[in-house]
């Protein structure tokens, strides 16, 4: 990227934290070709917080379009939610989730955390998964963060087809594709809405 002026460097420094508000200052400085300090400097110029800010802002929007699944019921913490379109969650890896012996991760946390997101990826009050194709590419260690992306390939009236890739840093560690169908409010055999 070309050297900027101070003006035009920040012009579209805010207008890329617009669209991709999970840039760190260091991938941002890189970019640029400036320091990090010169970074912040121009963040606060702009009236931007810093990444742990700007990542709680998205995740408290992204939650609260949630449709088809409950907060609770998502495994990881939400990171973005276009429903219908894309999503991306974030999980650490603790203690709790590692076999003892091997002291990586249980594969039913992994492929929980990809199949909550994209169950929250259909536009329905309820969404149930039909079939998955899935393959775990390598283990995940203590300690590792894991960020599942989501990605609504094709929908069919009530069917969805989703691909999730999960990974750490930008190695892939687990892909798969989903079917889904999205469900209108259940009725129990009386034809009565249950809560």
């Amino acid at each position: 990227m070309a050297r900027y002026s101070k003006a035009d460097r920040r012009k579209i420094l805010g207008e890329a934290l617009l669209k991709h508000p999970f840039f760190t200052d260091e991938e941002l400085a890189e970019r640029f070709k400036v320091s990090v300090s010169t970074i912040r400097l121009d963040r606060g110029e702009l009236g931007i917080p810093e990444l742990r800010e700007r990542t709680r802002v998205v995740a408290q929007e992204a939650y609260s379009t949630l449709k088809s699944l409950d907060d609770q019921e998502l495994i990881g913490e939400l990171l973005e939610l276009v429903i219908g379109e894309r999503a991306r969650s974030e999980l650490m890896i603790d203690e709790s989730m590692v076999l003892a012996k091997a002291r990586v991760a249980r594969g039913h946390y992994l492929f929980a955390q990809a199949n909550s997101l994209a169950i929250a990826l259909v536009d329905a009050p309820m969404a149930l998964t039909g079939s998955v194709e899935l393959k775990f590419i390598r283990p995940v260690q203590l300690g590792e963060i894991v960020v599942a992306e989501g990605k609504v390939l094709k929908r069919k009236q009530s069917k969805y087809w989703v691909r999730v890739s999960v990974k750490v840093d930008a190695e892939e560690v687990l892909r798969g594709h989903w079917v889904l169908f999205a469900l209108g409010e259940l009725k129990d055999v009386r034809g009565t809405e249950l809560d």
